[in-house]
């Protein structure tokens, strides 16, 4: 149950995958930069969380 994200959160990290696939990594403190300057007015914990899924969409991404 913990992997599962809210549609606002599919929402937000499609769309800074859209905009910025290419600046994207396996890294997520990268990721986290790359967030906080596509969603400056996000919370923290929104940043965090579009950081993670993006990560974790990037690895999934590279095994395949």
């Amino acid at each position: 149950m913990g992997r599962i994200k809210t549609k606002l959160m599919r929402r937000l990290t499609f769309d800074v995958l859209d905009l910025t696939r290419e600046r994207l990594s396996k890294d997520f403190n990268q990721n986290k930069l790359v967030v906080s300057e596509v969603l400056p007015d996000a919370s923290k914990k929104i940043r965090n969380t579009v950081a993670g899924y993006a990560t974790r969409l990037m690895r999934m991404q590279e095994n395949y």
